[in-house]
C-alpha cells in the first residue's frame, strides 16, 4: 500500500478565534444555543476543507470547552451538585467548566489542571457515588454524521478509558475498580455505534501510556481493552503522544489494536521501540504538533526509513490544537521570518508534501525544503554567549539562608498575621485594551498612553488601600500578556499578530517566538513601579515573569538547548530584578506559573533533563538581591505534590499557589514535606465568574491554618485578576480582606 496521512486533532477555536467570541456572547446571553451551534459548525467545515487531502481526518476533536470534560459528560460523569441546578444540557456542561452563580444557586467549577506537559488546561472529571454511568450524549456520533453529510469520511476520536480513569477524581467511596467494567462496556457500545454508522476506524487516545504507571495499571489496561476489543467490527487506532510507550510494548502487541500512534518528536525511545510492535499499522508522529518551526524533510525521511514496518501512516506527534491556526493571518511579519514557520494548516500541507516525496520521489520539494535549513538566520549574540559561558556556581546561591532572611524581612515590613495581597494583575477592561491598541496603532501619543495608565494605577492603588490590602500591586495595565510583554522588551524575540492558541475554554494566548539569543534592552517595569510606590506608604510588589515560564510559554528555538535559552532569559530578568531593588522596590514577585509544565513525564528524566537547570535558572534571577528584599513567586494549575522539595529549593521567600479549585489538596503535601518557604495557597478561584462569600474564604483560611499554622501563611486569590470583571473583583477582594481580618480577630 502507498503512504497514508493522519492528523490527531485540529485547532477548534477557529482561524480568528471565532469559537471564543461566540462562547463569550453565549455566556452573556447575546446569542442563543442555535447561533452558537451554527458558528461551531462553520468552524468544523473550514477545518475539514483544510484536511480534505488527509487520509485519516479526525472528528469529535471539536469541543466547546474541553475534550476530557466532553468524555466525562458523554458517560454521565456529572456530580450531583450540577444536576441539581436543573439547567439545560449545555448549561450543565458549562456549569461544570465555569461554575454557576445565580440567585441562591452557587456552585464552584470542577478543578482544572495542565494537560500533561502542555500549556493547555483540562477540566478534572469528578466521580461521586450517586453517578449512574451511561451514554449521556450523542455528540461524537452527531459530529461523525455531520462530517459524512458534508462529504468527509472521518475517523472519530475519543479519549481512552485508562486515561479517563486515571485522571478522574473520586470523591466518594467508589474507585476505579468499582467502575472499570461498566466503563469498558460503554466504550464497547461506542465502537458498536460507530460500526453501525459506517465508520471504518476509531481513534482512542491514551496519552497516559507515556507516563510512569504501575503494574496494576498495566493489568487494568489489558483488562479494559480485552473487553472493549472483543468481537469488534471496526479498526481501532491506539493513539499516544507526548512521549514513548516503553513500558507497554508487550501489552500493545498482545491486544487486538489495528494501528498504534507513536510520538517520534518527544518519545526519546520511540525509534528503538517501534520495530518491536508486530502486525499493526504504525501511525508515525513525525510532524511536531507543539512547535512552529518548519519540518526538516530530510531528517524526517531518515526517521521513517528506520522503521522496518512498511505499513506506515505519517502523522502529527500530537493534536495540532497546541499550535496556531495558520501563518496566512500574519500580515506584519516579513517572509524572512514566516518562511521558517509552520502552523496547523501548514503542518497539514507538510504531511501532504512528505507523502508526495515518499511516494513519487519528488526531489524538487525535498530540495526546496533543504534550502530553508541552509539559510543563516543571524540569531546569535556573542556577548550573550560569553555571559553564559562565564557562569559561576556562586551565582545560583542566595545568602544569607532563608531562615535568617525571614526574620530580617519580618522586622522590616512589620506585616500583620495573614498578610493579604493579590497575584498581580487587575482587570483588563475595554478602556485599558483600547488605550494599548490605540498607542500601538499610532492613534495616541506615548504621553497620552502613559498618562492613561498612570490614572489606572492611581485608581488601583486607592482601591487597594481603601479595602485594606497589606501588600499592593500596580495592576499591570501596561501589559498585554505576562510573557509577551517581557518578550517585547527583550532582544531575540519576535511576535505574531494573530497566532492564537487555546489555553483553556475561551482563554487563548499568543506565545511569542524565540528567534535568537536573549538579552534585556533596558528597564522594563521600573518606571511603572516607581510611580506606584510614590502613591502609597504601603509595600508595593514588583511583578515579573520568571525565566522558566517565559521559556515554557514561548515557542522555543530548536537549534540550541532549552537549558541555554532558560539561562539567557534568567540573566535578562536578573538585570530587571536588580534595577527594581535599586529603585526602592523591596518586594518582587517572579512568577513561575509554568515551572512544572515541561517537567518530563517520566520521573527518571526529571533531574537530568529539567530540574537540574530549571531550579538554578530561577535562583540565578534573584540570588543577587539584599537579605531584606523579599522575593515572591507564583505557580498555578499544575500537580505540585511530587516536586514540592524542588519548589522549596527555588529559595524564594514567599510562594503563592493555585489551590482553591483543587479543594486545597496541596496543603497536605506542604505539611508532609515541612515546606520552609512562606506560602499563600489561593483562597478563591479567579477562573470562575462567581464571587466567593466571606464565610467561604474564612473557612479556607481556617483549613490552611489547621494544616500549616499561621506564622508563614499569606491570604490571596489563586491567580491574577486580568480576565475578571471590575465589579466581581472589587466584591471578591473586599470579602477576602474581611475574611482575613475576621480570622485575625479569632487568633
Amino acid at each position: 500500500m502507498g503512504i497514508k496521512t493522519h492528523v490527531i486533532g485540529f485547532p477548534r477555536i477557529g482561524s480568528l478565534r471565532e469559537l471564543k467570541f461566540a462562547l463569550e456572547k453565549y455566556f452573556k446571553n447575546e446569542i442563543d444555543q442555535n447561533e452558537l451551534e451554527a458558528i461551531s459548525k462553520e468552524i468544523r467545515l473550514n477545518n475539514y476543507k483544510i484536511l480534505k487531502n488527509i487520509d485519516y481526518i479526525p472528528s469529535n476533536d471539536f469541543s466547546y470547552y474541553d475534550n476530557l470534560l466532553d468524555t466525562a459528560y458523554l458517560f454521565n460523569i456529572i456530580p450531583q451538585r450540577y444536576k441539581k441546578l436543573n439547567l439545560s444540557k449545555i448549561d450543565t456542561y458549562f456549569a461544570m467548566a465555569r461554575g454557576y452563580q445565580h440567585g441562591f444557586k452557587d456552585v464552584k467549577a470542577l478543578a482544572m489542571k495542565k494537560w500533561f506537559n502542555t500549556n493547555y488546561h483540562y477540566i478534572v472529571p469528578e466521580f461521586d457515588d450517586d453517578i449512574e454511568l451511561k451514554i449521556n450524549s450523542t455528540k461524537p456520533f452527531d459530529l461523525y454524521i455531520e462530517a459524512k453529510e458534508l462529504g468527509y469520511n472521518t475517523t472519530p476520536s475519543i479519549i481512552g478509558p485508562l486515561t479517563l480513569l486515571k485522571l478522574i477524581r473520586f470523591t466518594g467511596n467508589k474507585n476505579i475498580s468499582n467502575i472499570k467494567d461498566e466503563i469498558s462496556l460503554l466504550y464497547k457500545e461506542i465502537l458498536n455505534r460507530f460500526t453501525c454508522l459506517g465508520a471504518s476506524w476509531i481513534q482512542i487516545q491514551e496519552p497516559i501510556l507515556v507516563t510512569d504507571l504501575s503494574s496494576d495499571d498495566k493489568k487494568l489496561f489489558k483488562e479494559l481493552y480485552n473487553n472493549i476489543l472483543s468481537d469488534k467490527s471496526i479498526n481501532v487506532l491506539l493513539q499516544t503522544y507526548f512521549g514513548d510507550v516503553r513500558d507497554f510494548i508487550n501489552e500493545i502487541n498482545d491486544l487486538a489494536f489495528d494501528g498504534v500512534g507513536l510520538d517520534f518528536i518527544e518519545g526519546s525511545k520511540t525509534l528503538d521501540l517501534v520495530n518491536k510492535i508486530n502486525n499493526k499499522i504504525i501511525f508515525a508522529g513525525v510532524i511536531n504538533g507543539k512547535n512552529i518551526w518548519k519540518n526538516n524533510y530530510k531528517k524526517t525521511i531518515d526517521i521513517i526509513n528506520k522503521i522496518n514496518n512498511k505499513n506506515i501512516v505519517i502523522s502529527t506527534s500530537c493534536s495540532l490544537q497546541h499550535v496556531p491556526y495558520t501563518i496566512e493571518n500574519e500580515e506584519k511579519l516579513s517572509d524572512s521570518y514566516l518562511r521558517h514557520f509552520s502552523f496547523a494548516k501548514e503542518k497539514v500541507n507538510e504531511l501532504n508534501e512528505l507523502k508526495n516525496i515518499l511516494e513519487n520521489n519528488n526531489n524538487v520539494l525535498l530540495e526546496e525544503n533543504q534550502k530553508l535549513f541552509n539559510i543563516d538566520r543571524n540569531c546569535n549574540d556573542i556577548k550573550v554567549r560569553e555571559r553564559i559561558n562565564s557562569i559561576d556556581d556562586k551565582l545560583f546561591e542566595r545568602l544569607p539562608k532563608f531562615s535568617e532572611r525571614e526574620q530580617i524581612q519580618k522586622k522590616k515590613f512589620m506585616l500583620p498575621l495573614l498578610p493579604t495581597t493579590t497575584i498581580g494583575s487587575f482587570p483588563q477592561t475595554k478602556d485599558v485594551k483600547l488605550n494599548r491598541s490605540s498607542y500601538k496603532k499610532g492613534l495616541i501619543s506615548k504621553e497620552e498612553y502613559i498618562n492613561f495608565n498612570k490614572e489606572k494605577i492611581k485608581e488601583c492603588i486607592k482601591f487597594q488601600e481603601e479595602i485594606g490590602l497589606d501588600v499592593l500591586v500596580h495592576g499591570e495595565y501596561e501589559r498585554n500578556d505576562m510573557v509577551e510583554y517581557f518578550g517585547e522588551n527583550l532582544n531575540g524575540y519576535i511576535f505574531t499578530d494573530k497566532a492564537w492558541v487555546q489555553s483553556y475554554g475561551t482563554r487563548c494566548v499568543k506565545p511569542p517566538v524565540i528567534w535568537g539569543d536573549i538579552s534585556r534592552r533596558g528597564e522594563i517595569t521600573v518606571s511603572w513601579l516607581k510611580y506606584a510606590k510614590s502613591l502609597t506608604n504601603k509595600p508595593i510588589k514588583g511583578m515579573l515573569t520568571g525565566p522558566v515560564t517565559i521559556l515554557n510559554w514561548s515557542f522555543p528555538r530548536e537549534d540550541i538547548s532549552i537549558k541555554e535559552s532558560a539561562l539567557q532569559i534568567a540573566f535578562a530578568i536578573r538585570d530587571e530584578v536588580l534595577d527594581l531593588e535599586k529603585n526602592g522596590i523591596d518586594i518582587i514577585q517572579i512568577d513561575e506559573a509554568a515551572l512544572r509544565e515541561k517537567l518530563p513525564l517520566r520521573k527518571e528524566d526529571w533531574d537530568k533533563e529539567y530540574l537540574s537547570w530549571a531550579i538554578p535558572a530561577f535562583r540565578l534571577v534573584h540570588s543577587g538581591v539584599k537579605p531584606e528584599t523579599q522575593i515572591h513567586t507564583h505557580m498555578c494549575y499544575s500537580e505540585f505534590k511530587d516536586i514540592i522539595s524542588a519548589i522549596d529549593d527555588m529559595d524564594a521567600d514567599v510562594i503563592t499557589f493555585e489551590a482553591s479549585r483543587s479543594d486545597l489538596l496541596i496543603l497536605d503535601e506542604l505539611k508532609k514535606n515541612n515546606f520552609k518557604t512562606e506560602v499563600g495557597p489561593g483562597v478563591y478561584d479567579i477562573h470562575s465568574p462567581r464571587v466567593p462569600s466571606v464565610k467561604e474564604i474564612e473557612d479556607a483560611i481556617l483549613e490552611m491554618i489547621n494544616k500549616l499554622g499561621y506564622n508563614k501563611l499569606w491570604v490571596n486569590p489563586d491567580c491574577g485578576l486580568k480576565t475578571r470583571g471590575e465589579a466581581e473583583v472589587k466584591e471578591s477582594l473586599l470579602n477576602l480582606v474581611t475574611a482575613a481580618k475576621n480570622v485575625r480577630l479569632k487568633l
